[in-house]
């Protein structure tokens, strides 16, 4: 048991949070068991590659599934979140050729074994770093499972997997069009490449026809590639070409003859409605050439210079050769037309930015028509549900005419391709384990250089990582998990085909639900990058405000589905709050005498059925905003009823019963422990440290992280409390307010007199000492309001406030009437400007919207003041 004691004076993060976290891990609250009688709840951690630091990104991720996690381990769930880190292919090999390049080698003068060992003391560090971080945000996965995508388990699921597809003709070796990076030199698939709008030009290049007849002119963006030209080819329903269909045209520069072919998948309107046709290329000119039978001719290399095929461009990049070849064409007389700036969607690498080539390639490839089908008709039919449900209209968009996925990656760090090829016979094995000689000719094999596509692997994750393909209690019992948390940017990369996967292997979807969120981003709005200057080092949040500040940041502006806008400002804020938490605390814990926090008292008064009252409701809604992911909702809630409603209120109350000294006293003091005991338990998921530490002192328990969750609470539902207490706050308020805008000092203390109808005026009379304390006065009483400022509060109550010694009532008239004449000449100016002629037409939009929002801050403030003056009428000297 904890011992009770008084708090520190000031809270120091940093002496609560590792002591903490180590004592959780210490007494094993994050593991979680199959079995038993408690309901299952499940998270896979969403893997961070193992590339270095977590970003703010990562942050908010974890904060959200570990949000998730303690609420439904208080709720006595057998609550695994199972953590792991992704071996992350291309990026991690990247980072580590880098390291090579500072050294003056390369993957090549190492050799594979050596280089993947260098990886491998990369990937110990990272996986250490990153998991070190992790727990530092306070992280409650249970470590005693962590995974990684290369570990022995996730291997051979992997294996399973591709051997599986493979015997089903589902994974197939074929020579495809697919997108090249010729900086990463590897293949990607689809979802790899980002699509950016970039200016270049529209070229009109002269093919002259054959029999010397004319030409045929057909434009294009990438003259370069003109080099590669098999065929033309025009819509066989466009009439300007319909004598031309069946011709043959000389290629330009090369002179190689090219016949002219009429294919549905020109589009007429592009250009000049005549496309050259380069099977090897591009993917469209891939299909025509299928369909007529045209030759593929490849004139990049690798790294995307102009190959031997290429005649005098050879050994040129493709933008020397761009720049090249258009001048030969302009030479030439073959030009027609060029259009700049000509903007146009251009793939590139979502790893390292290079534009992407589309290149014919052998690669391997998964059929993923039937298992994308099913995926769709899981989510059509609600097994997997999107929060918010708006987002499922991505999936659905990606899913429809999906193609094939692109596997094979010509990289070194990864999981190899489980492929012989005979060198004998040409036999190609797919098998579990390595083959000792080829089955058809007992020949020497050779597997494979390539790896399998990252995404490949992290499909598996949700089941791999619980022991698949062995039939495991962890797997019977937690799978489906019970909710993905994860980004909109990786929809189409990871959830949708971790639905395919888990549905064709494991026979049911990976998750129930997908809570989505948005981007971290900088509180304009603008993407964090550290060439904008604008990151944010989550760690370096921790180490400067605690971790329980950058997690209530972070949960309060993580509304479902949207970005997250963060500025440094709001995590002290949050800081703030946090002080505020433990400053309370501190005042409940110094002034208990021998209470216990586990029931709140049995006789009440108003204020302690209205605080009761008002925990119930922030329950409800904090539990309504936990179980649709909305943590801003939550956050927001237990925020303002913390701060506003049990400080700022209650232990005001609290202070002015305990100051009598009698049975009020003891009521205030259980109330105030009874409801900071539920309070903590309700904030636990959000602020875990603070919460813990408090709550061990307050209660003498082990630890808030397995209490049980509040529950119960409607019993004290009382809408007249909320009602009678309403009208104690709008006086104190009303009163507080009047003293602020008539600069009457806050230690003055005045008479004041209320009006009200019965129901009011009997709750006023019996909190008249509440009112009085809380809002500083010498007196309040029912009486008359005449001769009195008069301030209406709401409908049916009137107060009357004695200024006489507190206030000059004639110079504070004087005053108001100066200001409501300069508010009424500044909005007599506004309004003649914005009814000049052409004013709203000419001006810039800014400009116009300020000057509205002057108009409307000028009218507001003539409100107010005459407002003020109307509390002092009838007072004039």
């Amino acid at each position: 048991m904890a011992r009770r004691e008084d708090l520190p004076k000031v809270y120091d993060p940093r002496a609560v949070e590792a002591k903490r976290y180590a004592r959780w891990e210490e007494l094993g609250y994050f593991r979680a068991e199959p079995g038993g009688s408690r309901p299952p709840f499940s998270i896979v951690m969403p893997p961070p590659n193992v590339t270095g630091s977590l970003h703010m990104g990562h942050a908010l991720d974890n904060v959200i599934q570990d949000v998730l996690i303690r609420r439904r381990r208080m709720q006595g769930y057998a609550a695994l979140w199972l953590p792991g880190t992704d071996h992350a292919g291309i990026a991690t090999q990247a980072v580590v050729e880098r390291e090579l390049a500072r050294e003056g080698l390369t993957r090549h003068e190492l050799g594979r074994e050596l280089f993947l060992e260098r990886v491998w003391n990369w990937k110990e560090r990272a996986q250490a770093r990153i998991v070190e971080q992790l727990k530092r945000l306070g992280s409650s996965a249970d470590w005693s499972r962590e995974r990684f995508t290369l570990d022995e388990g996730c291997s051979r699921a992997v294996t399973e997997v591709f051997v599986r597809l493979y015997e089903e003709g589902l994974i197939y070796r074929g020579e495809r069009i697919i997108n090249w990076c010729p900086r990463c030199l590897t293949a990607l698939s689809d979802i790899e490449v980002e699509h950016r709008e970039v200016e270049g030009e529209l070229v009109t290049v002269a093919y002259p026809l054959a029999d010397g007849s004319g030409e045929i002119r057909i434009a294009t963006t990438r003259v370069e590639t003109m080099l590669a030209d098999t065929g033309v080819a025009v819509h066989p329903a466009d009439p300007r070409y319909a004598g031309l269909v069946g011709k043959e045209a000389v290629l330009p520069l090369v002179g190689r003859v090219l016949p002219i072919l009429a294919d549905e998948g020109v589009d007429p309107e592009f250009g000049t409605g005549a496309v050259k046709v380069t099977p090897a290329h591009d993917p469209l000119d891939f299909e025509i050439g299928q369909r007529h039978g045209l030759p593929k001719v490849d004139i990049f290399t690798p790294d995307a210079r102009v190959s031997d095929a290429g005649g005098a461009f050879r050994g040129m990049d493709r933008y020397e050769a761009r720049r090249a070849v258009f001048r030969a064409l302009e030479e030439g007389g073959y030009l027609r037309g060029v259009v700049r700036p000509y903007l146009h969607a251009v793939g590139h690498c979502y790893r390292c930015g290079t534009e992407v080539e589309p290149r014919l390639s052998t690669q391997w490839f998964v059929r993923v028509e039937p298992l994308a089908r099913a995926a769709v008709e899981a989510v059509r039919e609600g097994r997997v549900r999107f929060f918010p449900e708006r987002w499922s209209k991505v999936f659905f968009d990606w899913m429809e005419g999906l193609k094939d996925w692109c596997i094979s990656r010509q990289i070194w760090w990864g999981h190899r391709i489980p492929a012989w090829y005979c060198e004998g016979c040409g036999e190609v094995v797919v098998a579990r384990e390595e083959p000792a000689s080829c089955p058809r000719c007992s020949g020497a094999l050779r597997q494979d250089e390539d790896v399998l596509d990252t995404w490949f692997s992290s499909a598996l994750w949700p089941f791999s990582t619980l022991g698949w393909p062995e039939a495991t209690p962890d797997l019977a019992f937690f799978y489906p998990t019970s909710v993905l948390v994860t980004g909109y940017d990786i929809i189409t990369f990871w959830v949708s085909r971790m639905i395919m996967m888990g549905l064709h292997f494991v026979g049911d979807v990976p998750f129930r639900h997908v809570a989505i969120h948005g981007l971290v981003r900088d509180w304009r709005g603008k993407k964090m990058s550290k060439s904008f200057g604008n990151v944010i080092d989550p760690l370096e949040m921790v180490e400067r405000y605690g971790a329980d500040a950058l997690r209530f940041t972070l949960a309060r502006s993580a509304t479902p589905g949207q970005d997250v806008p963060l500025a440094e400002e709001w995590v002290e804020g949050s800081r703030n709050f946090m002080n505020k938490i433990w400053n309370a605390a501190r005042f409940v814990l110094m002034n208990r005498a021998g209470e216990s926090s586990a029931e709140p008292p049995g006789e009440r008064g108003l204020a302690e059925r209205w605080i009761l009252s008002r925990l119930a409701r922030a329950g409800a809604r904090a539990d309504e905003a936990y179980e649709s992911y909305d943590l801003a909702e939550a956050a927001r809630v237990l925020h303002h009823f913390f701060w506003s409603e049990y400080c700022d209120w209650y232990l005001e109350v609290a202070k002015v019963a305990m100051a009598r000294g009698d049975g009020e006293a003891a009521r205030a003091r259980k109330t105030l422990l009874f409801v900071l005991d539920q309070a903590l338990r309700l904030l636990h998921p959000l602020v875990p440290f603070i919460a813990d530490e408090i709550w061990t002192r307050l209660t003498g328990g082990e630890t808030v992280a397995t209490a049980s969750w509040p529950t119960g609470l409607e019993a004290f539902l009382d809408p007249v409390a909320e009602d009678e207490f309403e009208t104690v706050q709008k006086t104190v308020v009303a009163i507080r307010k009047f003293r602020q805008d008539h600069g009457i000092a806050p230690t003055a203390r005045l008479d004041v007199t209320f009006r009200a109808e019965e129901a009011s005026e009997r709750v006023l009379a019996e909190a008249a000492e509440m009112v009085s304390r809380l809002a500083g006065l010498a007196r309040f009483s029912p009486g008359s309001t005449e001769g009195r400022a008069k301030l209406h509060v709401r409908a049916g109550l009137e107060l009357g406030v004695a200024v006489e010694g507190f206030l000059d009532v004639g110079r504070e008239i004087a005053r108001l009437r100066r200001e409501e004449e300069e508010l009424e000449a500044e909005a007599y100016r506004v309004r003649a400007r914005l009814g000049q002629p052409g004013f709203l037409a000419k001006a810039p939009p800014e400009v116009v919207e300020g000057t509205r929002r002057r108009l409307a801050e000028a009218e507001e403030g003539l409100a107010r003041v005459r407002q003020l003056l109307a509390e002092l009428e009838g007072l004039q000297p």
